[in-house]
C-alpha cells in the first residue's frame, strides 16, 4: 500500500534500488504522523527480497528494527502480558551494540539486510556515536533507514552520511479523507477540530481523536482568544489533561498547543506576531525536552497555558 504523500519518496527509493550502487544510509524526514515507519518497513522488504527466495509474511529475519523499549522490567512485564506499557525515553547504546553484533553475521535469507531506527531522534548520545561508526564503515549488504521527526536533533555527521527522503505535509482534504476512513465514528465537530489541529499530519489527526482532545482544544482556543487573567482556564486545562498523563498524551497536548499558536499567528495583527512566535518557539522547545526531562505534568500544563495566555495578551494589545 502506498500512502498519500509517499509517491516521490518511492520514486527516489526505487531509482536508488535499481542503480548500480545503492546508497547505504537513508534519512526519512518529516513531521510525526506521515507514515514514515510504514514506508521504512515496506521499503526494507523490497530491499531484502530476492527472486526465487520465499519471504515471510510476518517479522523478517533480515530486517532489524531498533525503537524505544519498555522503560524497566515492570513495564516489560506489562508488555509481555499484553497490557499498555511505558516506553524508555531513548534508544540505548546496548541496543546499537547488539545490532552491531548481528551485523558480523551474514543475512539469513539473501545478500542484503536492512536496519531501521524509529525514531532516530531518540538515540541517546552514546548510541548515536556508536551508530555513526557503523555508518562510516557499513558492513557489506547492510542498509540503514533512519526515521526522523526532527532531523536537526541528529548529529550533523550522521545526517551527512545519509541520503534524505522528505515526506510532505498533506492538505486538509487528504487528511479529512484519511480520518473519515480510519475514524468513521468520530463526531463532525471532533473531526473538524482534529483536521485543523493536525496541520497536515494524518497521524496527528488520528491521535487527536484517540486521545479525545476535543475538550482540550476548546480550552486552548478560549485561552488564546480571551486570555486567562485569573488562571481559571489553566486549572480546567490541567484537569482535562489529567494528573498523570502518559508520554503519548503529553506529546499530543504539546503538539496541539503548537498548532494552536501556528493557527493564531496566521491571523494575528503584525504587532502581535513577535510574542506569538516566541510562545510558539517555547512550545517547540518544551516538545523537544519533554521526552528526556522529568517535568512535573501539572507544572508543564500550567506553563503551556501561560504561553497561550501570553500570546492572547499580545494580540489584545495589538488590537487596542
Amino acid at each position: 500500500m502506498t500512502l498519500v504523500g509517499h509517491e516521490d519518496a518511492w520514486r527516489q527509493w526505487r531509482e536508488g534500488l535499481s542503480g548500480e550502487r545503492m546508497h547505504h544510509a537513508w534519512l526519512l524526514a518529516g513531521k510525526k504522523g506521515l507514515g514514515k515507519m510504514h514506508f521504512a518497513l515496506a521499503a526494507a522488504r523490497e530491499l531484502v527480497a530476492e527472486p526465487g527466495i520465499p519471504q515471510p509474511e510476518g517479522p523478517h529475519p533480515d530486517i532489524l528494527v531498533l525503537t524505544n523499549l519498555p522503560k524497566d522490567e515492570k513495564e516489560e512485564k506489562k508488555r509481555d502480558d499484553g497490557k499498555d506499557y511505558e516506553l524508555a525515553r531513548n534508544i540505548k547504546i546496548d541496543q546499537v551494540r547488539e545490532m552491531q553484533r548481528r551485523l558480523t553475521t551474514r543475512p539469513t535469507l539473501g545478500a542484503r539486510r536492512a536496519v531501521i531506527f524509529d525514531p532516530a531522534d531518540d538515540l541517546e548520545k552514546n548510541a548515536a556515536n556508536a551508530l555513526l561508526k557503523s555508518l562510516e564503515e557499513p558492513p557489506a549488504g547492510t542498509f540503514f533507514l533512519l526515521v526522523a521527526h526532527r532531523p536537526a536533533r541528529l548529529l550533523p555527521t550522521i545526517r551527512s552520511r545519509c541520503r534524505t527522503l522528505r515526506f510532505p505535509l498533506l492538505d486538509e482534504t487528504a487528511v479529512a479523507k484519511i480520518l473519515a476512513e480510519s475514524a468513521p465514528d468520530a463526531d463532525p465537530a471532533t473531526r473538524a477540530a482534529a483536521i485543523a489541529a493536525a496541520a497536515g499530519s494524518p497521524g496527528a489527526a488520528l491521535e487527536f481523536v484517540a486521545q479525545e482532545l476535543g475538550p482540550v482544544d476548546a480550552l486552548m482556543q478560549r485561552i488564546v482568544q480571551n486570555g486567562d487573567p485569573d488562571f481559571a482556564l489553566r486549572g480546567k486545562l490541567a484537569a482535562e489533561i489529567g494528573a498523570r498523563p502518559d508520554r503519548e498524551r503529553m506529546a499530543a497536548v504539546l503538539d496541539l498547543a503548537r498548532a494552536t499558536l501556528a493557527r493564531m499567528a496566521a491571523n494575528a495583527p503584525r504587532a502581535a506576531l513577535p510574542a506569538i512566535v516566541d510562545a510558539h518557539a517555547d512550545i517547540v522547545r518544551l516538545s523537544a525536552q519533554a521526552p528526556t526531562h522529568n517535568f512535573d505534568p501539572g507544572l508543564l500544563v500550567m506553563q503551556i497555558g501561560g504561553l497561550l495566555a501570553s500570546a492572547a495578551a499580545a494580540s489584545s494589545l495589538a488590537d487596542a
